[in-house]
């Protein structure tokens, strides 16, 4: 191994959440939930009376009940709808099921009652949880702010009473309440809520600070320059707000097929009974016939023929790590034919790592020793700079020597003394600036050093040992080890190479896009920015796949066609408002999901014609002929179940092998380029 490079640890260690205040609605605290699980309930009750052949008056109390349950809500949406002159599927379904019941068809009735009211319970589910994560994410602004009056005392006061003009203070500790400009102090602020930048940013006079941050060691005064309802993050809340409402092409598509379904089953039903009817016909005769067009015309063949592959899918996605949260959500990742991935936590580790210990010529230090020393020095500090030089020296077996008289200046760095030195690290520009010292050799070396680490995307930390530059060590944020081969898959499915959005500066942004592969870098992007790059795609026709895990990606992920969250460092307002979680931060799994959800399509594809080629030959048969109600119902179920027979194909593992096979990342990761830790 060359000098000064560290060894790779065995293990990836996710960086922590972003640790928004987390809001949870309980699924029994929904009504719909409440109502669908005592329609299964009972259906589970009665199902097994009825098939052991138990007298009926024991399950038909219970199949009555379920129908009650289950069906009075979506029964009453729907018979709103229809006072507003709109026919939906719910009703229609209701109807179907009603209709069974009438000719004896109780079970096949009380699955449909079951199957809707579940399907409501867990798109109402959905809904409060994204809006939990939502007011979650308000609480990251704090509740009360020290406001400075004109005669220079304090007043603790509301944030949402703070105007434009207010100046306010933020102690170590604190989060930022409101959005400013820093008007005199010195603080390192982790705004990654905010940018998704890994480490905190040194805040001086006239730099601006966001509501919700979190401040660190130093004492800032900040005017105020915006309203609580303008902030970036009341922004952020809005535009993942309004993004989960827009209905996708998708939907708007299966609303108008579902409303002339609805129209045309209704139509073809009454006059299935009317006709024969009007023409001299039984009315027992007539209602048999009409019954068995209802039963065999009924969409449970349809249904079946879309969601058991679906289902089965996200079931094969689950055991390998990535939750869908729909069927929909399955349907539309195998539509995405471009890509937007963040970097912080995404593509990288999110946590700040040392990669390069660089001892100067001069010092007679050896690289351990160099890090011995910066770790000694940095170990009562609890910046994420420091815990990356500690975990570097822990890592390599090198002892913590102790250390004595630490001080520490926020935006410069820390000092100590080791071993009856005095160790100094920090920021070299601020270390190296002293106007009044003499220009030396060392550091001309050691800017030089820190310069060239700077330029491949580094964060340079200087060493001084009794004030004499002595190394500088290069931390980053390190890339995965299957990213390269992950946007080589993605690049392969959508036919394009994935853009990079993220906030973080350009030039670390440019390092990681090289080592990942790609060409097309939007850096320095607020929430904002990012979820304009992604409507400016959708807006050119493209349906964009985005992966990020930051309470800054979210305004992107929601308004991108299908948006996927990294699960275990991502935020809880990420996790919600994505539609698929990434749970165990392999990354190789997105194309691997993409290609899962193409052959979904396909199988749902061949069940929709195995479903309609059933339902076409028995309506036609009961038309045309007389179709016996014994035989409608057998080949009504017979489609059922050979649809839902197909569709679990797509639970065995074998399937995700192929689909992994397509996608071509590698899951078990591949190995990082010489130039990750170079």
């Amino acid at each position: 191994m060359p000098a000064g490079v560290l060894p790779r640890p065995s293990r990836t260690t996710p960086s922590p959440a972003d640790g928004i205040p987390r809001r949870r609605t309980r699924a029994l605290a929904l009504t719909e939930a409440r109502w669908a699980g005592g329609a299964l309930a009972l259906f589970l009750l009665a199902l097994p009376l009825d098939l052991t052949g138990a007298p009926g008056w024991t399950w038909g109390p219970l199949y009555a009940l379920v129908y009650a349950a289950g069906g009075w809500e979506p029964a009453l949406s729907g018979l709103r709808e229809l006072r507003e002159k709109v026919l939906d599927v719910d009703l229609l379904m209701i109807v179907a099921a009603l209709g069974a019941a009438s000719i004896g068809q109780v079970r096949d009735g009380a699955l449909l009652i079951v199957i809707f009211a579940a399907s409501g319970a867990l798109e109402a589910l959905a809904t409060a949880r994204t809006q939990d994560a939502v007011r979650g994410l308000l609480d990251l602004a704090p509740a009360t702010a020290s406001r400075i009056a004109a005669d220079g005392g304090e007043e603790s006061v509301a944030t949402g009473d703070l105007v434009v003009g207010d100046v306010i203070r933020i102690r170590p500790g604190e989060r930022v309440g409101a959005d400013g400009r820093v008007l005199d102090g010195a603080s390192e602020v982790d705004q990654a809520t905010i940018t998704g930048e890994p480490l905190p940013r040194v805040k001086e006079p006239g730099d601006t600070v966001f509501a919700g941050t979190l401040n660190g060691t130093g004492t800032l005064r900040v005017a105020v320059e915006r309203d609580a309802s303008a902030s970036v993050i009341a922004r952020i809340v809005a535009m993942t707000e309004e993004a989960s409402r827009t209905k996708a092409p998708t939907q708007l598509f299966i609303e108008k097929v579902e409303q002339r379904y609805s129209l045309g089953m209704v139509a073809a039903t009454l006059a299935v009974f009317l006709v024969p009817l009007l023409l001299g016909g039984d009315m027992t005769d007539s209602l048999l016939r009409a019954m068995t067009f209802m039963i065999v015309a009924s969409p449970c063949a349809v249904v079946l023929a879309t969601m058991p592959p679906l289902l089965s899918a996200m079931a094969n996605a689950g055991r390998h790590g990535v939750l869908v949260k729909s069927a929909v959500v399955m349907e539309r990742l195998g539509q995405a034919d471009a890509v937007a991935l963040d970097k912080t936590g995404t593509l990288t580790e999110g946590t700040p790592r040392v990669t390069r210990v660089l001892p100067l010529a001069g010092s007679g230090l050896t690289a351990d020793a160099l890090l011995t020393l910066a770790a000694a020095a940095e170990h009562p500090s609890e910046h994420p700079l420091a815990r990356a030089v500690v975990n570097a020296a822990q890592e390599s077996g090198l002892p913590l020597l102790p250390a004595t008289e630490f001080t520490s200046a926020p935006g410069t760095g820390v000092a100590a003394t080791v071993g009856g030195h005095r160790i100094a690290a920090g920021s070299p520009a601020r270390l190296l600036r002293d106007p009044e010292a003499p220009e030396t050799a060392e550091a001309a070396q050691a800017a030089q050093a820190a310069a060239g680490l700077e330029e491949t995307g580094c964060t340079a930390v200087l060493v001084l040992r009794d004030g004499v530059p002595a190394g500088v060590l290069g931390i980053t944020d390190r890339i995965r080890r299957d990213a390269a081969a992950t946007v080589a898959a993605l690049a392969r499915l959508t036919g394009g190479s994935p853009v990079l959005l993220t906030g973080d500066h350009p030039r670390a942004a440019a390092r990681l896009a090289a080592e990942a592969g790609i060409t097309d870098v939007r850096a320095g992007l607020l929430p904002q920015d990012k979820a304009a790059a992604v409507r400016e795609q959708e807006q050119a026709g493209r349906r964009v796949l985005v992966v990020g895990d930051g309470v800054n990606d979210a305004p992107a992920l929601a308004a991108a066609h299908i948006g996927i969250a990294m699960g275990r460092a991502g935020s809880d307002l990420a996790l919600e408002t994505a539609d698929a979680v990434i749970i165990r931060d392999e990354l190789a799994t997105v194309p691997a999901v993409v290609a899962l959800s193409r052959a979904t399509r396909r199988l749902v594809v061949q069940n929709l014609a195995i479903a309609g080629l059933f339902i076409s030959v028995l309506a036609v048969w009961d038309l045309a002929g007389h179709l016996p109600l014994p035989l409608g119902v057998l080949g009504h179920e017979g489609s059922t179940v050979l649809v839902g027979l197909n569709g679990l194909r797509l639970l065995r593992a074998s399937a995700w092998r192929r689909a992994a096979g397509q996608g071509g990342a590698g899951l078990s990761g591949s190995a990082l380029p010489a130039t990750a830790i170079d």
